[in-house]
């Protein structure tokens, strides 16, 4: 049977930064199961979609969501990002 889940990989990622926006790269790559490269990608997707930024503190980055984002599937058209924080958080 082929394993899949009902969350993206972004979608996750996602979640452990609205849990958690001090959340290191690595912490979110053993909470999600994937690599941190993978995070780094999706990080790196999320901000140029405009739906996170950072802040560097010192060594660390703190991340800000910005949950009025709409969502990007046309079938969640007239949805934000904040209903899907709000719906799994």
């Amino acid at each position: 049977m082929a394993h899949w889940t009902f969350l993206t990989n972004h979608a996750q990622v996602l979640l452990c930064i609205a849990r958690n926006q001090s959340v290191t790269a690595r912490e979110v790559a053993s909470q999600v199961g994937i690599t941190e490269r993978a995070v780094q990608r999706i990080l790196r997707d999320l901000d140029e979609g405009g739906y996170l930024s950072h802040t560097r503190d010192g060594r660390t980055n703190r991340y800000q969501i910005h949950a009025d984002a709409p969502m990007r599937h046309p079938a969640q058209q007239g949805f934000a990002v904040r209903e899907l924080l709000d719906l799994l958080g």
